[in-house]
């Protein structure tokens, strides 16, 4: 194989390895705007990226107003996934707008950050809350408002009810009649969704996953992935990544 040969193949692996990072770190990018709108804080958390990080454009020359100038964009591209997402226009804009006012005011970089994680948070919160009201009793909204805030823990029907003040037999009874699930599949359901989610857009592995999101052992997660999604977790991501290749 002569030298220039060489030179060709380095640059094509060097040219799919770039296409690869782009396709996956857009991927995660859309992912950590639809976490939002699905109100599940947890892995909101685990897509947010700090305000300026590596791969972002140079807006200003001045530090201060770069970073303005990134925020108000991640404000218009939230508001409008949120519309998407069933926000109405006007709240999401006005929401929008008032986080816009707070970032032109501000005259740190600190403020700004703490601007930036008031923003995510709020919009992440009235989106669950969207997604919840005039769905649900007040118990079943509590309840499932208590599952997406501890999908990371050990979930048990008896604990969520003793924080309702409820009988576990009522809460599952009306749980059921609800959603027209169980309590635990449904529980499950939610975990399995971000599983899938960090198998994609994450570095972590399958057995770290199953630990983050509270799976008594590696083998009730491949059960349970299993049962949601179909196929087992290292086949899905496999299958994942296949399609991307196809894609370019």
């Amino acid at each position: 194989m002569n030298e220039n040969t060489e030179k060709m193949i380095a640059e094509h692996i060097f040219s799919q390895r770039e296409a690869d990072f782009e396709h996956a770190s857009f991927d995660r990018e859309i992912a950590f705007y639809e976490s939002i709108c699905s109100g599940n804080m947890e892995l909101v958390k685990l897509f947010m990226k700090p305000l300026f990080s590596e791969g972002c454009g140079l807006l200003s020359e001045d530090k201060l107003r770069n970073l303005k100038y990134h925020l108000v964009i991640l404000a218009a591209i939230i508001a409008r996934y949120c519309i998407k997402g069933g926000m109405t226009p006007e709240a999401s804009y006005s929401l929008s707008d008032y986080y816009i006012n707070k970032i032109d005011k501000a005259i740190s970089e600190d403020e700004l950050n703490k601007i930036h994680i008031e923003m995510i948070e709020g919009y992440t919160n009235k989106m669950r809350k969207i997604k919840l009201s005039g769905v649900y009793s007040k118990q079943i909204v509590h309840t499932i408002d208590h599952i997406m805030r501890h999908l990371h823990d050990r979930i048990l029907l008896e604990d969520t009810a003793k924080l309702l003040k409820i009988s576990p037999a009522y809460l599952s009874r009306l749980f059921k009649k609800e959603t027209g699930m169980p309590f635990g599949d449904y529980v499950n359901k939610l975990k399995i969704e971000e599983a899938a989610s960090l198998l994609l857009y994450t570095e972590y592995s399958d057995t770290e996953i199953s630990a983050l999101l509270g799976f008594s052992s590696q083998s009730y997660f491949i059960k349970v992935f299993r049962k949601f999604i179909g196929t087992t977790p290292k086949k899905y991501k496999k299958q994942y990544t296949f399609n991307m290749t196809l894609d370019r």
